[in-house]
This record gives structure tokens, sequence and C-alpha cells, in this order.
């Protein structure tokens, strides 16, 4: 009996033996901004829930501050399959397609809730053009409000005559050319450089993007225009993500929801919280004058006509729909 016992335990540990390890499934996510910025917090975040709801089955790599591909090669980066997922702030991509571009257009969501809005009507069409790429859309998360850092007092749109200024996108290049500044292409990752080089000594974006490129070493104004709530999508390359299990694609989408609003309460806590970080800096933070409003206000109108004549009916359907919510 005990020999048996002993052969039957031999039989079962070569058994054991030989069946493979879980296979582990590795992928990359490419991200643009610093790894303590709430984008990038969030990704690790929702990378670390995947790996656990799949119990380690697929562990997602965040490469965060432009690490593995530059900010305007992510997103072609997960097309072509050299990265899994990746996550853009979508606006950069405008001369592609008008609509990645509708969360730019100035003053027509200026506050979270109306971003949500305009998100939940624009997300359908978005969704379609992603998935036409070979790309399927899991979460969105926005910035906060957009304001104007520069180097000297603005009393009107007058006084950003001639300066240096930061294009990120179609939009914020169009208000370098309206306003007669200087525009100079430049993306997150390398601003800091750029601001204490003299390239640029002004530029729109949020709290977070000043605080992350420490814009009080080089500029001492920031205008809080509030113009517009951009957003950064994250995306999977749709061909990857068939080829998984169906239990892993439910991680995946789970986890995405959950990274979903917890990025959306991030940023709605910390955008005080940086425009303080500001101050304590060292940077005059004010609202615009009544003169500097008003010609923002000017370009805005100029900006979303032009937006809606490149976006023709689909962007005028996701417009009307908005504002029907």
């Amino acid at each position: 009996m005990t020999s048996r016992l002993i052969r039957a335990s031999l039989i079962a540990g070569a058994v054991l033996a030989a069946t493979p390890a879980m296979a582990q499934t590795k992928w990359n996510l490419p991200a643009a901004y610093p790894a303590d910025n709430p984008h990038s917090e969030n990704l690790v975040a929702f990378a670390k829930d995947v790996e656990a709801a799949t119990s380690g089955k697929l562990q997602i790599t965040v490469h965060p501050g432009a690490s593995l591909f530059k900010a305007p090669d992510i997103k072609r980066a997960v097309v072509t399959g050299q990265a899994q997922m990746g996550e853009v702030l979508l606006s950069i991509h405008e001369n592609e397609d008008p609509l990645f571009g509708i969360d730019v257009v100035p003053f027509l969501a200026t506050s979270f809730p109306d971003a949500m809005k305009l998100y939940q009507a624009s997300k359908p069409a978005i969704v379609k053009k992603l998935d036409a790429q070979g790309l399927k859309l899991l979460f969105v998360v926005p910035w906060a409000p957009q304001g104007v850092y520069v180097n000297k007092p603005l009393a009107s749109i007058e006084d950003m005559k001639g300066l240096k200024w930061r294009a990120y996108n179609v939009g914020t290049a169009r208000i370098g050319e309206l306003v007669g500044a200087q525009s100079v292409t430049i993306q997150a990752a390398e601003l800091p450089q750029a601001l204490a080089t003299g390239v640029v000594n002004s530029f729109m974006s949020s709290g977070g993007t000043g605080y992350d490129s420490k814009a009080w070493e080089s500029l001492k104004y920031f205008y809080d225009v509030q113009a517009w709530i951009p957003k950064d999508y994250t995306f999977v390359n749709k061909a990857a993500f068939e080829a998984l299990d169906k239990p892993t694609q439910e991680a995946i989408l789970k986890a995405a929801a959950t990274a979903e609003t917890r990025g959306w309460k991030a940023w709605q806590d910390k955008s005080t919280w940086y425009i303080d970080q500001l101050k304590v800096k060292g940077m005059t933070v004010e609202p615009p004058s009544p003169a500097l409003k008003a010609g923002f206000q000017k370009i805005g109108e100029q900006l979303t006509a032009d937006w809606l004549k490149k976006a023709g009916a689909d962007g005028q359907a996701v417009v009307d729909a908005y504002r029907k919510m």
C-alpha cells in the first residue's frame, strides 16, 4: 500500500511538473506626462487593478513622461501594435480629424459638469472613429480648466502681440496667430526646457501642466481664463484586446470604468490645489480683466466658427446634442 501511494505521488508530481505555468501576458502603456501627474498615477492604479483582477495573468507597464514614445507618436504606436495601450491628449490629433478637437473649442465647456456632458455627447462619434483605426476606447479623464501663463502683465489681447507662444494643438496655434504671437509647437515633456531656455515665454494650459513644468521659475503671471477643459483618452489596440480571453477583457473594462470615475474626481479635487501651489511658488494668479476676457471670447467665437466649418454636419450634431443636455 505504501509503495502504491509513493508511486501515485511521484506520478502526480511529474504531471504537475510537466504542466506549463500560467501564461502571462505583458503589455506596454506609453503616456506623455510625469509620473507624479494625476493622469500617470491613475494609469498606474488602472494597471494594478487589471493585474489584481487577472491574478497576474495580464501585466501592464506604464511608461510616463513620454519615455517610450513622444506624445504625438503614442496613438500611431498603438495603432501599429508597437504598444498595446496608450494615453493621449486627443486634441493634438485635431488635424487628423476635427472631432478629436471637440473639447478644446473655446468656451464651449468650461466647467467639469459641462465637460462631462460634452464627453457624453461626443463619445459615440469618437468611439466610431477610433474603432475604424483599430482602437478601442477604454476611458477618458479631463485636465483642469485652461489659463494663460506669461512673463508680463496682460491688460488686453493686444498685450500678447510678439510673445513667444507655446502651441500644442490646432486651437493654441490659431490663438497665437490671431493675437500676433510667435507660435512654437512644444509638447508637455519638452516644456520645462523650452521655458528655461527662452524658446517660449507664454502658453495656455492647466494648473497641472504649470506645476509639472515649474512655470514659476521662468514666468510670473497666470490668468485663469478657463478657456476649455481638454481630456486624455486611453485606448487599446483592438486586435490585441480581442485576442484576450473573455474574463481578461471584462477585467480591463471594469478597471477602465473605475479609472474614469477616479480620474474625474482626482482632477476636480486637485484643480484648486494646483492654482494654490502656483501662488505659493510666487506666481501672480488673477482672473482676466474685462478687456482681456472680452478679447478671448472674441477669439473663441472665431475658433468655434473655424471648427464648425471643418467638422461639418458631424461636428454640428455633437454640439447640438451637447446643448440639449
